[in-house]
Protein backbone atom coordinates (compact mmCIF):
# COMPACT_ATOMS: atom_id res chain seq x y z
CA UNK A 1 0.00 0.00 0.00
CA UNK A 2 2.83 2.47 0.63
CA UNK A 3 3.50 2.51 -3.00
CA UNK A 4 -0.38 2.00 -4.51
CA UNK A 5 -1.55 4.73 -2.78
CA UNK A 6 0.50 7.66 -4.07
CA UNK A 7 -0.29 6.62 -6.84
CA UNK A 8 -4.31 6.30 -7.06
CA UNK A 9 -3.73 9.93 -5.21
CA UNK A 10 -2.02 11.26 -7.81
CA UNK A 11 -4.56 9.64 -10.50
CA UNK A 12 -7.09 11.17 -8.54
CA UNK A 13 -6.19 14.32 -8.64
CA UNK A 14 -5.61 13.98 -12.28
CA UNK A 15 -8.92 12.93 -12.47
CA UNK A 16 -10.31 15.87 -10.56
CA UNK A 17 -8.36 18.60 -12.04
CA UNK A 18 -9.87 16.82 -15.67
CA UNK A 19 -13.23 18.14 -14.46
CA UNK A 20 -11.77 22.12 -14.66
CA UNK A 21 -12.04 23.88 -17.80
CA UNK A 22 -9.21 25.59 -19.57
CA UNK A 23 -7.63 27.81 -19.75
CA UNK A 24 -8.27 27.57 -15.88
CA UNK A 25 -7.16 24.09 -14.96
CA UNK A 26 -3.98 25.30 -16.44
CA UNK A 27 -3.78 28.04 -14.14
CA UNK A 28 -4.78 26.20 -11.46
CA UNK A 29 -2.35 24.21 -11.70
CA UNK A 30 0.54 26.34 -11.97
CA UNK A 31 -0.89 27.53 -8.78
CA UNK A 32 -0.89 24.10 -6.91
CA UNK A 33 2.70 23.19 -7.97
CA UNK A 34 3.58 26.71 -6.72
CA UNK A 35 1.90 26.15 -3.42
CA UNK A 36 3.97 22.15 -3.52
CA UNK A 37 7.08 24.31 -4.04
CA UNK A 38 6.50 25.86 -0.69
CA UNK A 39 5.11 22.95 1.33
CA UNK A 40 8.79 22.54 2.95
CA UNK A 41 9.02 25.68 4.30
CA UNK A 42 7.45 25.54 7.79
CA UNK A 43 9.47 22.77 8.52
CA UNK A 44 12.88 24.32 7.41
CA UNK A 45 14.60 21.18 7.16
CA UNK A 46 16.91 21.77 4.89
CA UNK A 47 17.78 25.41 6.17
CA UNK A 48 18.34 28.19 3.52
CA UNK A 49 18.26 25.40 0.68
CA UNK A 50 14.50 25.64 1.21
CA UNK A 51 13.74 29.24 0.29
CA UNK A 52 16.40 29.09 -2.23
CA UNK A 53 14.25 26.38 -3.56
CA UNK A 54 11.08 28.15 -3.01
CA UNK A 55 12.09 30.95 -4.79
CA UNK A 56 13.31 28.33 -8.45
CA UNK A 57 9.68 27.09 -7.83
CA UNK A 58 8.00 29.87 -7.74
CA UNK A 59 9.56 30.91 -11.13
CA UNK A 60 8.69 27.65 -12.67
CA UNK A 61 5.29 27.85 -11.58
CA UNK A 62 4.88 31.45 -12.97
CA UNK A 63 6.15 30.47 -15.99
CA UNK A 64 3.28 27.80 -15.70
CA UNK A 65 1.27 29.83 -15.87
CA UNK A 66 1.86 29.71 -19.57
CA UNK A 67 2.89 26.51 -20.27
CA UNK A 68 1.91 22.72 -19.18
CA UNK A 69 5.56 22.01 -19.25
CA UNK A 70 6.75 24.33 -16.76
CA UNK A 71 4.22 22.54 -14.16
CA UNK A 72 5.31 19.63 -15.16
CA UNK A 73 9.06 20.70 -14.57
CA UNK A 74 7.90 21.75 -10.94
CA UNK A 75 6.18 18.68 -10.06
CA UNK A 76 9.38 16.99 -10.71
CA UNK A 77 11.48 19.74 -9.10
CA UNK A 78 9.05 18.94 -6.28
CA UNK A 79 9.76 15.04 -6.68
CA UNK A 80 13.40 15.27 -6.27
CA UNK A 81 12.90 17.43 -2.86
CA UNK A 82 10.44 15.31 -1.40
CA UNK A 83 13.47 12.74 -2.16
CA UNK A 84 16.32 14.84 -0.46
CA UNK A 85 13.83 15.07 2.46
CA UNK A 86 13.14 11.72 3.01
CA UNK A 87 16.93 10.90 3.17
CA UNK A 88 17.44 13.44 5.88
CA UNK A 89 14.55 12.29 7.46
CA UNK A 90 12.21 15.13 7.74
CA UNK A 91 8.69 14.44 5.80
CA UNK A 92 6.52 17.11 4.55
CA UNK A 93 4.02 16.09 7.43
CA UNK A 94 5.54 15.49 10.55
CA UNK A 95 3.69 13.09 12.16
CA UNK A 96 3.44 11.19 8.89
CA UNK A 97 6.53 9.35 8.24
CA UNK A 98 6.33 8.10 4.97
CA UNK A 99 4.74 11.76 3.24
CA UNK A 100 7.53 12.67 1.44
CA UNK A 101 8.31 9.11 0.12
CA UNK A 102 4.70 9.46 -1.11
CA UNK A 103 4.91 12.65 -2.49
CA UNK A 104 8.23 11.51 -4.48
CA UNK A 105 5.57 8.65 -5.88
CA UNK A 106 2.57 10.79 -6.55
CA UNK A 107 4.33 13.88 -8.31
CA UNK A 108 5.78 12.13 -11.46
CA UNK A 109 1.83 10.57 -11.74
CA UNK A 110 1.02 14.24 -11.42
CA UNK A 111 4.02 15.55 -13.87
CA UNK A 112 3.15 12.89 -16.98
CA UNK A 113 -0.27 14.06 -17.29
CA UNK A 114 1.39 17.94 -17.46
CA UNK A 115 3.27 16.38 -19.90
CA UNK A 116 0.63 15.51 -22.40
CA UNK A 117 -0.18 18.96 -22.29
CA UNK A 118 -2.93 18.32 -18.90
CA UNK A 119 -5.90 17.29 -21.55
CA UNK A 120 -8.86 15.94 -19.56
CA UNK A 121 -9.32 12.08 -18.97
CA UNK A 122 -12.54 12.84 -19.25
CA UNK A 123 -12.38 13.54 -22.98
CA UNK A 124 -11.15 10.39 -24.02
CA UNK A 125 -10.58 11.81 -27.71
CA UNK A 126 -8.53 14.60 -26.25
CA UNK A 127 -6.47 12.62 -24.14
CA UNK A 128 -5.76 9.66 -26.90
CA UNK A 129 -4.82 12.41 -29.39
CA UNK A 130 -2.14 13.72 -26.40
CA UNK A 131 -0.75 9.83 -25.60
CA UNK A 132 -0.16 9.26 -29.28
CA UNK A 133 1.51 12.27 -30.28
CA UNK A 134 4.22 11.63 -27.73
CA UNK A 135 4.92 8.65 -28.56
Amino acid sequence: MRYIAPILIGLVYVLLMSLVREPHRRRLNAVMVAGAGAAYLSGGGLGGWEFAFTTVATYVAYRGLDSWTFIGVGWLMHTTWDIVHDIKGSPLIPFFLDSSFGCAICDPVIALWCFLGGVSVWRTDEFRKAVRSTS
